[in-house]
């Protein structure tokens, strides 16, 4: 039987291989953190809302350990297909430094969609001190150089990280006090074991209300909304000590165009939702709109800020 030449021109323009709909069947969301803090948070508020968007299960899946890096390679070995995502956080950009035999590239080995939230960290001390403000703080510490002890939850982590930024940045000397998690190093600097620390925003500012612990300063460029009678570290002088966590979404590397602008796009209207927003803010964050190529320059630049600052102080993960 013989075609017309319209039917031919018509099977032509057919495409080869019909693309399947994204997404046709269930997408995992890898939180390489337990459940309950601000990643987990976050990540379920997501997925809650990609559900309503795309009709199909956003399935939120914890996978921590190694200092977050057991669900990161999971998430780096996923095929490059959208149905792999991975709520990270700072730790992602810290970890290389202080873990050389990484089997993944924390800067190249994924493709950022969206940074989605954030908090600063905020120097405290124990108001049994003395200490009331940032140059006491300074002026202390250069009195009796390494006098001045400073609560970390760990050897690398980001509290440790964010102490010797400050440190670096200020001249000063500290003596570094770890503990096994963020738990018990709060746990002695509010019996003033321990004088002074970086804590996260969401801790720090429960014990600063009830008197528990004396803020000095937000480790950040712009003024902090839960604690806006604390001067920022930049407005003092200590430009570049800028610390806190970021929380975002990452896909593997290798991600096509089209599926990255498809999921930086449905993912940034699901931030946008008011039901999104106030879970995030009620977690103590606050919401970002952080795009793609934006993202991936926060993180290239991070990495590298955190490897200078591993390299200088010597710094090496137990």
């Amino acid at each position: 039987m013989r075609l017309s030449r319209r039917a031919l021109l018509a099977g032509l323009a057919l495409p080869a291989h019909a693309q399947p709909a994204f997404p046709n069947h269930p997408v995992r969301f890898v939180v390489p953190y337990p459940p309950g803090g601000p990643s987990d948070i976050l990540a379920r508020a997501l997925s809650a809302a990609l559900y309503d968007t795309w009709r199909q299960p956003v399935v939120v899946e914890n996978r921590p350990g190694a200092g977050s890096t057991i669900g990161t390679e999971l998430v780096a070995r996923a095929a490059p297909d959208g149905y792999t995502l991975l709520l990270a956080a700072t730790a992602h950009v810290m970890n290389p430094p202080l873990m050389p035999r990484l089997t993944y590239d924390a800067v190249y080995g994924f493709a950022p969609l969206l940074n989605a939230a954030y908090h600063p960290m905020v120097l405290v001390v124990h108001p049994g001190t003395g200490i009331t403000d940032v140059p006491g703080f300074i002026a202390q510490s250069r009195a009796t150089p390494g006098g001045l002890t400073m609560a970390s939850a760990g050897v690398g982590n980001a509290s440790h990280l964010a102490a010797a930024l400050f440190a670096s940045v200020a001249g000063i000397e500290y003596t570094h006090v770890p503990f096994a998690g963020a738990a018990p190093a709060q746990t002695a600097l509010l019996a003033g074991q321990v004088k002074a620390g970086f804590l996260n925003s969401t801790v720090a500012v429960p014990q600063i209300r009830a008197g528990a612990l004396r803020g000095l300063a937000v480790a950040a460029t712009q003024p902090w909304r839960e604690l806006p009678e604390l001067p920022t570290l930049a407005s003092l002088g200590f430009a570049g000590a800028e610390a806190g966590s970021w929380y975002g979404v990452l896909a593997p590397a290798g991600l096509p165009t089209a599926l990255t602008i498809r999921l930086s796009q449905d993912l940034l209207a699901a931030a946008r939702l008011p039901a999104v927003r106030e879970k995030v803010i009620a977690a103590g964050l606050d919401p970002l709109e952080v795009g793609p190529e934006e993202f991936q320059a926060q993180i290239a630049a991070e990495a590298a800020k955190w490897a200078r600052v591993v390299k200088e102080g010597g710094i090496r993960a137990e």
